[in-house]
């Protein structure tokens, strides 16, 4: 995958299940010259999931997986294809991916995770961390596999646990640092740092 690409833009989809911050500074990023990837698709696990606006004011196309539905996948993967997606994005997506379908896009879809892991891998790390009293945190992203939030990891980022510090004050600065590091990640999958 790592090649320089000069006007060819990897088309990319994003997947979301909330408010897309991640989905908007990726979107935002994706436009400059230096970047490997143009977001075509945007797919969401909830109907009211905010980041879905980004998709009208960008004017991405968009996917939302109806709740319950067995073919979901098998849906998604259609919508990749019609779209010519060949690299995929998860933003804060909180549905688990079955192992069939990494198999489809293997090495080509990647995560972004909120502590440094291997620690804290699933939900609740900003919890886990005030609770084991842990001195540092921050962010990951790393190549999704069959198994959760285990993927080779391809750049992280540490901030300092403060004494005051509550799961909703780190989850805030975690964000930050998730926001610069995700399309630094890209870049460089894509050799061009």
């Amino acid at each position: 995958m790592k090649k320089l690409l000069g006007k060819n833009k990897i088309l990319t989809a994003v997947f979301i299940s909330g408010k897309g911050t991640n989905l908007k500074k990726l979107i935002q990023l994706s436009k400059t010259k230096k970047s490997p990837i143009k977001i075509g698709l945007i797919i969401s696990s909830d109907s009211k999931a905010e980041g879905l606006k980004y998709s009208i004011k960008y004017k991405i196309n968009k996917y939302v997986i109806k709740k319950n539905d067995k073919n979901s996948e098998i849906k998604i993967l259609k919508k990749l294809e019609i779209n010519k997606i060949s690299f995929i994005c998860l933003a804060g997506y909180m549905r688990i991916l079955s192992k069939k379908f990494i198999k489809n896009f293997k090495g080509k879809i990647i995560n972004i995770h909120p502590s440094l892991l291997p620690k804290y891998k699933g939900l609740n790390t900003h919890e886990k961390v005030i609770k084991n009293k842990e001195k540092y945190t921050g962010c990951t992203v790393h190549y999704v596999n069959d198994k959760l939030d285990s993927g080779k990891i391809i750049l992280q980022k540490k901030i300092k646990v403060f004494k005051h510090d509550t799961a909703d004050s780190i989850k805030k600065r975690v964000l930050e640092k998730e926001h610069q590091i995700y399309f630094k990640a890209i870049l460089k999958i894509f050799n061009v740092i």
